[in-house]
């Protein structure tokens, strides 16, 4: 432990215009005045007194290299104090103190010590709350910025595999049909005929290819932003190439929702269908959509394998395979939360929640995500 004459000693290099303060007590009064005062250049703690070497505010203060006596009466006759502030709720002491008159010295006691360090100590809550909120939305902000670039990439990769394996496809099907139909037409007219009409059929599903395409890349329009018919739209493409039946259910009205929650909320659904088609080997997908005034909820269930929840929580590799991680963050920078429940040979449900507030007392900060 420190001593009072180590710190008498550096007392000779303080600054000029400091206040040196002694506090006596080291519970929650005297560690809220050391956490403030601490940080602050204009004041210097030349000391502290408690009797209980168990208190909170003993090991601060051996900490912050602030010297600690059990007798408050040697903080009395350090040779430079400006204040002394009584908190240790002691009435002895404080009427001791009131008796004390030393030119220079300013004592502080009673209530309005007490008053003192509760605003204090209500000042650092307050600042520690604001710092946790900051941290808060500092993290969502970075997971933002990873989630989006992750997702620019991940539609690029999507889209130029459906362009090459689908739409490229069929038109490099369609000119060799073409080809075919010039050497038949000379040839023999008739098959040629029947060689067009192949090529006109087949230039038509590459239209219908090109065009989901498109809506891929711009699933929600824009001018609406109309989340249930893109849903509905997107469901009809995803039956057809995942040959899984889905049924969606609608309740409530979309128009309380902000754009940017519309299209999170999209690509989540997106997501954990990609995941049905991807892992589960399920033939049904159920997506029911439930919007209240104040609560948004969207549930996923197939009658898939299935897997071991407990098994995929342990090992991060499988996380990521199972595409877990980019809903539950993808529902975080919503402000709601998500949940999955999977058993082998069971299936799997995907919940996300997300809290609505009035729309007048929200700000929407964006408008969209790539």
């Amino acid at each position: 432990m420190a001593t009072l004459q180590s710190q008498r000693n550096r007392r000779k290099t303080a600054s000029f215009g400091t206040t040196n303060v002694a506090i006596i007590g080291a519970g929650r009064g005297g560690t809220a005045l050391m956490e403030i005062f601490a940080d602050d250049p204009l004041v210097r703690i030349v000391g502290v007194a408690e009797v209980d070497q168990q208190a909170p505010g003993v090991s601060l203060a051996k900490q912050l290299g602030i010297p600690v006596t059990r007798d408050y009466r040697q903080l009395l006759a350090m040779e430079r104090v400006d204040l002394i502030i009584d908190v240790s709720g002691n009435a002895e002491v404080w009427q001791l103190l009131q008796d004390f008159h030393r030119m220079g010295v300013t004592i502080i006691g009673g209530a309005s010590a007490k008053f003192m360090w509760e605003l204090i100590e209500a000042r650092i809550r307050a600042t520690a709350e604001i710092e946790r909120t900051l941290n808060k939305y500092q993290s969502l902000y970075r997971l933002y910025v990873k989630e989006t670039g992750a997702v620019v990439t991940d539609e690029r990769t999507r889209i130029a595999c459906e362009i090459h394996d689908g739409f490229i496809q069929s038109l490099a099907g369609v000119n060799f049909k073409l080809d075919l139909c010039l050497q038949l037409m000379r040839k023999n007219p008739k098959a040629g005929l029947a060689t067009i009409k192949e090529s006109k059929a087949q230039l038509k599903l590459a239209i219908q290819e090109a065009r989901q395409v498109i809506f891929n890349l711009r699933p929600l329009h824009y001018d609406k932003m109309e989340l249930i018919p893109a849903l509905t739209n997107y469901l009809k493409s995803y039956e057809i190439e995942s040959h899984i039946a889905a049924k969606f259910t609608v309740t409530g009205d979309e128009q309380i929702l902000f754009p940017r929650t519309k299209i999170f909320l999209f690509r989540i659904i997106q997501e954990a269908l990609s995941n049905v088609h991807k892992h589960a080997k399920a033939n049904r997908v159920s997506i029911r959509l439930e919007i209240g005034l104040e609560m948004l909820r969207v549930t996923i269930t197939d009658n898939g394998v299935g897997f071991d929840m407990e098994t995929v929580l342990r090992d991060p590799e499988k996380w990521d395979h199972f595409g877990i991680k980019g809903i539950l963050e993808r529902a975080r920078l919503v402000g709601g939360e998500g949940r999955v429940e999977s058993k082998k040979g069971r299936g799997t449900k995907v919940v996300v929640e997300v809290p609505l507030f009035d729309k007048d007392k929200r700000e929407d900060a964006s408008h969209g995500e790539n």
